[in-house]
């Protein structure tokens, strides 16, 4: 296992807590838009960038 693997295997970790987190505080719909909105801001500034 290289340093890749865990670094993965250990934002997968992070981000599913987060989740069980957000369920528990009812935040749920929030966390979501946040994602969304994450996802495609990024996407939009790789293009930049290309």
């Amino acid at each position: 296992m290289n340093i890749n693997q865990i670094r993965r295997t250990l934002y997968k970790i992070g981000r599913v807590l987060g989740d069980i987190n957000a369920v528990k505080r009812g935040k749920v719909g929030k966390r979501i838009g946040r994602r969304v909105v994450g996802k495609s801001t990024g996407k939009a500034i790789r293009k930049m960038f290309k």
